[in-house]
C-alpha cells in the first residue's frame, strides 16, 4: 500500500514525523509538499495534490494535514472517491477505517500531539475494512451522489 502525504506551513513539522513514522511501519510513501517551511503556502496545493492521487491509485491511503484540519478535511472530500476524516483519537479512526472505509487521515497540527498523530496514523494503517454488507451499501450511496454532483 502507497501512503501520500501533504500539508501546509503549519502541518509541516507534524507531517514531517507522519514521514518518518510511515517508514519505520514498512510502508511505502510519497511526500508531495511542502518540502520546506513556506509561511505563505496554502494547504490547497497539496492537499488536492494527494486526494487526486489516492483516487488515481488503487489501494493508497493519504494523510493530509492543516492547522485545524477543517480546511484540509473540507477541501479533501471534494473529490470522487476520497473519504477523509479529522482523526480525534484512535478508536474513531478504527471505526472510520473499519466501518467506512476511509482513505485520508486528515490531521490538526494545531491541537494533535505527537502520541496522538502517531496512535491515529498506526490505527489508519493497520485498520482493514469490514466490508460488511451494510457498509458497502453506504459507500454505494454515497458514490451515487458523488455521480450527480
Amino acid at each position: 500500500m502507497k501512503i501520500f502525504t501533504g500539508s501546509d506551513h503549519r502541518g509541516y513539522l507534524l507531517k514531517e514525523k507522519v514521514n518518518s513514522w510511515v517508514f519505520d511501519l514498512g510502508y511505502t510513501f510519497e511526500d508531495v509538499g511542502p518540502l520546506i517551511i513556506d509561511p505563505f503556502d496554502d494547504f490547497t496545493k497539496y492537499v488536492s495534490e494527494v486526494a487526486s492521487l489516492v483516487a488515481n491509485t488503487k489501494g493508497s491511503r493519504g494523510v493530509v494535514l492543516c492547522g485545524s484540519g477543517v480546511g484540509a478535511d473540507i477541501l479533501a472530500n471534494k473529490f470522487d472517491g476520497i473519504r477523509a476524516s479529522i482523526g480525534k483519537d484512535k478508536n474513531q479512526i478504527k471505526k472510520g477505517r473499519s466501518d467506512d472505509d476511509m482513505n485520508v487521515l486528515v490531521l490538526a497540527a494545531d491541537f494533535t500531539k505527537d502520541e496522538e498523530a502517531k496512535e491515529m496514523l498506526k490505527a489508519f494503517l493497520d485498520t482493514k475494512f469490514k466490508g460488511k454488507s451494510r457498509f458497502k451499501r453506504r459507500l454505494k450511496e454515497i458514490e451515487k451522489i458523488e455521480a450527480n454532483n
